[in-house]
């Protein structure tokens, strides 16, 4: 697939200087028309304030594009049926010449084949509730099993079975921290009820990690969880009464797959009165925070980068 890196990630790159990935699903089909454009504006705004460059990811007439043009942008978000493109859809949507918002998975190898060390997203993709029996896990966790990148996130969507995904990441060989906690973030909750294996503190100590992982060969991802503070999570009792009622209208319309974690989503929001989708702006932009801090701490782990 031809990639076209956009000129401001490509300096920033060549002249060692950060860059944080953004996966463009999340714009075109997590964060509801017409605020997801201010939103995903938004995201950019903040990392360039932690003075790093942005690279949101999409595939733009069969093209993979890791950076987008101000209008660019703008389309992806206002496109409604823009292809969704997993890491397996990319050489069909080259060689078709499609539009297409980048996955997790589809992002994860688009960064690291450019050259970027870190990625941020809201929620991972994983393990879904009912996989003994319809065997639904997300690829994400395949490709995250094979791309050496940090992935900063709020854990994995709790609309999905978390403590299954826990142990499908430790078998694919996938490292998780906590960020300054031990237990493992729950996307709209800061504790999804699983523990961590490890906690960090800073992000020297992730990128130390980082750079230790790579000197040990290993090609699978850094899965950094980022908690939302408790003062700013979907209350208990509301974030349960959301998910089981979803489930069940998901279940009676036959909604699976690839469609199934928008439709759960969409209806989060209306159940919560639009709760979840403060929380879910929230907990993006407080990971794209760190993200940015990471990266500038992975460059100063490299050889030869100046003493702070």
């Amino acid at each position: 697939m031809k990639t076209r890196v956009r000129s401001q990630v490509a300096s920033a790159l060549a002249g060692g200087r950060p860059a944080v990935a953004l996966e463009s699903t999340l714009i075109a089909h997590g964060l509801p028309r017409p605020d997801n454009l201010a939103v995903a504006e938004r995201i950019e705004a903040v990392i360039r304030s932690e003075d790093a460059q942005p690279a949101t990811i999409a595939v733009l007439d069969g093209v993979a594009c890791v950076g987008l043009e101000s209008e660019q942008l703008a389309a992806v978000a206002a496109n409604p049926d823009i292809a969704k493109l997993s890491e397996r859809d990319l050489p069909v949507a080259a060689a078709k010449r499609l539009d297409g918002a980048t996955t997790v998975a589809a992002t994860a190898a688009l960064a690291h084949r450019s050259g970027i060390d870190v990625f941020a997203t809201g929620g991972l993709g994983g393990v879904h509730r009912d996989a003994a029996r319809t065997w639904d896990v997300s690829a994400d966790l395949g490709t995250l099993a094979r791309t050496p990148i940090i992935l900063v996130c709020a854990g994995v969507k709790s609309i999905l079975d978390v403590a299954a995904t826990l142990e499908r990441l430790e078998s694919l060989g996938v490292t998780v921290v906590g960020y300054r906690t031990d237990r493992f973030a729950g996307f709209y909750r800061s504790d999804s009820g699983q523990p961590v294996p490890w906690t960090v503190d800073d992000v020297d100590e992730i990128a130390d990690i980082h750079h230790a992982r790579a000197g040990l060969g290993m090609r699978s991802a850094l899965v950094v969880a980022n908690p939302v503070p408790e003062a700013a999570q979907l209350v208990q009792d509301l974030h349960d009464r959301a998910l089981a009622s979803g489930l069940d209208l998901a279940a009676a319309h036959g909604v699976t797959g690839r469609e199934l974690t928008p439709f759960l989503l969409a209806h989060f929001r209306e159940v919560t009165g639009g709760r979840s989708l403060e929380v879910n702006i929230d907990l993006v932009l407080r990971n794209v925070t760190l993200a940015a801090r990471i990266a500038h701490a992975v460059l100063r782990r490299r050889p030869g980068a100046a003493a702070p």
